[in-house]
Order: structure tokens, then sequence, then C-alpha cells
């Protein structure tokens, strides 16, 4: 007689049971599932905002030679780029550079690829979101094709060299202002009346980049 009903008291909660998992199965289906449980997301800036286009101005102290001194110049610079992920982008610039000695100078037109690594915060983008300070290093390639004044020389296109070092603010998503310095070395032209000087330039840089 007990076990009778047991099995029954049993047999009339199977309903409620039943009603009660409903609700569960339903959230369960309808719910999104977070890719994440951390918050991180290693391509949160560069899905929002991959592209950017910017302007540098350039201060460049020039190195010395055999009997020959290097002055400080101008310059300025054009850049585009494109984010590959949050951490990484790649940059393409054109950068108009005058490199003087007391003796003659060279008017440079400078085509550069630079690879730069950003410094972000684990890439928590969810709980920090907006990192205003974001340092960076870089590296970078190209070739520059030159002009000269008071001086001839043997090779008018030459390779360029450079490493970069830097700070980005970033003022949210669309705009950035960078404070950085490269140093810029470009193969020898063999200027006549110096043949051994190499070209060497430390670069303080201030520009700006906007971001779509």
């Amino acid at each position: 007689m007990k076990l009778k009903l047991l099995s029954f008291c049993i047999l009339s909660m199977l309903p409620f049971a039943a009603n009660a998992s409903i609700p569960y199965r339903t959230e369960q289906v309808d719910m999104p599932v977070q890719a994440s449980v951390t918050g991180e997301d290693d391509m949160a800036l560069a899905r929002l905002r991959r592209f950017y286009v910017g302007g540098m101005y350039d201060f460049t102290m020039w190195n010395d030679g055999d009997n020959i001194t290097g002055k400080n110049t101008s310059g300025f610079e054009a850049l585009v780029g494109v984010r590959a992920f949050d951490i990484f982008r790649v940059e393409a610039n054109y950068i108009y550079n005058t490199a003087k000695w007391d003796a003659f100078e060279l008017t440079g037109h400078v085509a550069m690829l630079n690879a730069i690594v950003d410094a972000r915060i684990g890439n928590l983008y969810r709980p920090f979101y907006h990192q205003r300070l974001v340092p960076y290093v870089g590296i970078g390639a190209g070739v520059s094709w030159n002009s000269f004044d008071g001086v001839a020389a043997e090779k008018d296109v030459t390779p360029v060299l450079a490493v970069m070092a830097g700070l980005s603010i970033e003022m949210g998503q669309y705009f950035a202002v960078d404070l950085g310095y490269r140093y810029m070395y470009m193969f020898s032209p063999k200027f006549e009346t110096a043949p051994d000087l190499t070209p060497m330039g430390h670069q303080f840089r201030v520009g700006a980049r906007v971001h779509f």
C-alpha cells in the first residue's frame, strides 16, 4: 500500500517538473552565448575602426661627418594605415626630408612601410574600453628619391631603414595624437666631397590620426 502511494505521488509531480524546465530550455535557446567569459576581445578596435589617415611634423637632428657638421631640420609626413589586430597595425608613409650639413644639403622624398605594435593592457576591451595612453614600437623600410644642393652624388635613389617608439593619446575611437621618436638610417648616396657620409637622423615627431 505504501509503495503504491509513493508511486502515485511521484507520477503526480512529473507534470510540474516538466513545466518548470520549459523556461530554462527557452532561455538556453534564446540567450546568446558570450564569446569569452573573461571579456577579452583581440579584435575590438580593429573591427570598429580598422583604417586611419594622419599627418606628422618631424624635427630631425642629423649626424656629423668628417669635418662636416650636421644641422637640425624640419619636415613633414602623411600616412595611411590599417589595423590588422587590436595590437598590430601596418602603416604607409610619405616623408618629406631635408638633411643639411654646413657644406651642402639633401632633399628626400621617402616612401616607407612600417609595422607597428601597440601596447594595450591585455586587450580587456569590455571593462577597459578606452585606454587613453597607448605606447607603441615599430620598424620601417623604404626608399628615398634624393636631390642635392651644393654637392654632386652618385645615387639619386637610396634605401631607408627606421626604428621608432612613441606614445599615442587616444581620444575615443576616432581621434589620436601621436608623440614619438624615430631613428632614420639612409644608405649613403656617395656624396662627391664626402663619399663616406651616411645620413642618419634622430627624429622627434608629433602628429594626429583620424580613424574610420
